[in-house]
């Protein structure tokens, strides 16, 4: 990162950072498509199955990972404040707080799931498939909390190029696995839907040992000599990281887990519905990952400017992101209402599901604005280190509004497992609106901020 001072400047830094962000982003999402799309090759049954397991596992991993992304808006602070000395101490103390969490969703995990799965009203067969997919998905779960960690520190340098390529070695890692796994080629063994979390368990490892490798032995963050010593844990800055992570935290994990909750409750209707439902909110959330990358990409910049206490220019960059993000959405609906029929059909075969996928995406078409208003406002916030308001945006909107109105559409109107959606889509709309108001309070505390700085 570097001042820049001309909206020109801006707008090509920012992109420099966006476009690598992205293509990690589908890249990452990409691996979650292969197993869902390729295990839906596999049979009606290895979709829903994968599908229930993946929407039990991605808002506890986002959920909880979230935290670890405060790593970032510190990292940033550190470089705009001219403090690189501090940095590799932050990162390793992060490091030791993902090896923990990743051990707790272990312990938890293994007493937890086999009750949350007992509870649903799934097939037999589909109930067992869901169930070690994630426990083959489990061997990877600590490797990808020390991954994640790192390319934290990777992007908060700007250097978001790096974790772009890991990614794009990553995948093709994922989807072979997935094809010897869950098809039994060149002597594997067949296990459908259950070959998946193996495949991306291996994935996992492979990242972490590539981003071992890069930060240990590339400039220049090998200059920051990360894993050269081990310091002992600090509960100070363990704070200082839960100060701003937990909030994160906690508003990914309510904005990922309605989605999720929408697909467990979702096991009411047949495995078509079913089926269907996964496959069109995982195109919707592989097209989420446009405005994900705007915010991730202004809290970093939000960071860098905030933490050198250029308040201006920080709501530059916040005006430029959400542009860039409200833009895409309008290129995104249109695909989406195009090709609908064609995105239904990389998911399955099986008429039934690909007539049904096809109505879910003409709803998914609204998620687009929502998100492309408040995702890049999240993220801002994070850059700010202002994250509580998340926290209680995702939470009202999300689970006060969105759940309850989908709930009572889904099973007291003729509208059925649409009715979800329609909740989805008004508690996505409720967060954009009360995150905005939220941002320019922001802005305007610290535009008086500045205002009073430069009078002194």
């Amino acid at each position: 990162m570097r001042q820049t001072f001309s909206h020109k400047e801006k707008t090509w830094q920012l992109l420099q950072l966006l476009f690598p962000v992205l293509v990690t982003q589908i890249g990452l999402y990409a691996m979650n498509f292969a197993d869902v799309a390729m295990s839906g090759h596999a049979s009606a049954q290895d979709l829903a199955g994968v599908a229930i397991g993946s929407n039990i596992w991605v808002p506890v991993f986002t959920g909880l990972g979230g935290i670890l992304l405060a790593l970032t808006p510190v990292v940033s602070h550190h470089l705009g404040a001219k403090r690189p000395e501090q940095i590799p101490y932050s990162v390793m103390q992060a490091v030791y707080l993902a090896i923990l969490i990743a051990f707790a969703i272990l312990f938890i995990g293994s007493f937890a799931l086999p009750n949350i799965l007992a509870t649903m009203q799934l097939e037999e067969n589909v109930r067992n498939i869901a169930y070690h997919y994630l426990i083959a998905l489990s061997l990877g779960i600590i490797p990808l909390f020390i991954y994640h960690v790192l390319r934290c520190f990777i992007d908060a340098l700007g250097q978001t190029k790096i974790t772009m390529f890991i990614t794009l070695i990553a995948l093709p890692v994922n989807v072979m696995f997935n094809y010897l796994l869950i098809f039994g080629k060149f002597g594997f063994p067949a296990l459908g839907g259950v070959g998946a979390g193996y495949a991306t368990a291996i994935t996992y490892w492979f990242c972490l040992v590539v981003v071992l490798f890069v930060t240990t032995k590339c400039r220049p963050f090998s200059h920051y000599g990360l894993f050269r010593s081990f310091p002992p844990l600090s509960i100070v800055t363990w704070k200082e990281l839960l100060k701003i992570g937990l909030p994160i935290g906690f508003a990914i994990f309510f904005e990922t887990s309605i989605f999720a909750a929408v697909t467990l409750l979702m096991s009411q209707f047949n495995t078509v519905t079913i089926a269907a439902h996964q496959s069109a909110i995982n195109f919707a959330s592989l097209l989420y990952m446009i405005p994900l990358s705007v915010s991730m990409a202004l809290t970093i910049a939000v960071g860098f400017e905030a933490g050198a206490k250029r308040y201006v220019d920080a709501k530059q960059y916040t005006i430029l992101g959400i542009s860039i993000a409200v833009s895409t959405a309008v290129i995104t609906s249109l695909v989406l209402y195009v090709f609908r029929g064609e995105i239904a059909a990389l998911y399955t075969k099986d008429g039934a599901v690909w007539e049904l996928t096809k109505q879910f995406l003409l709803y998914a078409i609204f998620f687009q604005f929502s998100d492309a208003v408040a995702a890049p406002i999240q993220g801002a916030l994070r850059g700010y280190k202002d994250v509580n308001a998340a926290f209680l945006a995702a939470l009202l909107a999300y689970w006060g509004i969105g759940l309850p109105v989908g709930y009572v559409l889904a099973n007291y109107t003729a509208a059925e497992a649409f009715g979800y959606w329609i909740g989805l889509i008004t508690g996505l709309a409720a967060g954009a609106v009360f995150l905005s108001f939220r941002l320019l309070r922001v802005q305007k505390k610290q535009h008086n901020k500045q205002k009073a700085e430069e009078a002194c």
